[in-house]
Parts: C-alpha cells; structure tokens; sequence
C-alpha cells in the first residue's frame, strides 16, 4: 500500500507494508505511479534484473528508487511488477514491464531525482513504514 502527498515544490511517497520485500516492490511502483498517471496500462512483457546491496535500509530504499529512475531515463524503461528478495544483505529484483509509449502511457510527474531528504524506512511492530520526496 502507498500513498502520494504533495512536498512544497516536490512529491512524497508513503508506503506500508507487512515485509521488506513488500515495502520495496510497493515503493516502486508508487514511483511507477508518479511517473504515469495509469499504471496499470504497462505491461510485464521484458525482464530485467536488479542487484543491490541491503546493509542500510534507508539507503536501500533511496538506491532501489533511484535506480528504477535510471532505467526509465536512460532506456525509457517503465516497470510495473516487481519480485523483491532480500538475502545476505544483497536484494535481487527481477522487474517487468515495457517501454514508455506515449500512445497508451500518460505520462504524469517528471521525476528528477530521489532525495535524501525526509528519507526513513522502519521496522514497526505491525510492520515497515517508509516516506520518501521525489524532486519533480
């Protein structure tokens, strides 16, 4: 579960979710829907898998995001199912999705950047929390 709210000139990202695995994949595709106003018009149809390592939560969050960012700059890659796995303090995704096109995917936030700013992810009783501002 995620939720968008509005940051001065930015954008935040809550997230909640019952594991870690879960908080990442539903941080990414928060981001997914800052990126495009209907994300459920991209399709899981190429694979492509990511390595990170997990020593810090907080900083995974902030690595995890930004490198989806990347994929969507530098290949105009959007990613809309997202298999998270935590192991050895190294998290292996394996993200599919498809490219931008601009004929089925409305476009809705520039994301410029993940910040640190605001960044923190905790491990609560019921679960993990996170928030996250994006600079648009």
């Amino acid at each position: 579960m995620f939720e968008l709210f509005e940051h001065t000139a930015d954008l935040g990202l809550r997230v909640s979710a019952d594991s870690l695995e879960e908080l990442l994949a539903d941080a990414a595709y928060g981001l997914l829907a800052m990126l495009v106003a209907n994300p459920e018009a991209v399709r899981p149809v190429q694979e492509k898998t990511i390595s990170l390592p997990a020593d810090n939560t907080n900083y995974l969050l902030f690595d995890w995001l930004s490198e989806l960012l990347y994929a969507f700059e530098s290949d105009r890659l959007l990613f809309s199912t997202f298999e998270v796995q935590l192991n050895n303090n190294q998290l292996v995704a394996t993200c599919r999705g498809e490219p931008m096109d601009p004929s089925r995917h409305q476009m809705e936030h520039e994301v410029k950047a993940i910040t640190y700013h605001g960044l923190k992810v905790d491990q609560l009783t019921d679960g993990w929390r996170a928030e996250v501002i994006v600079d648009i």
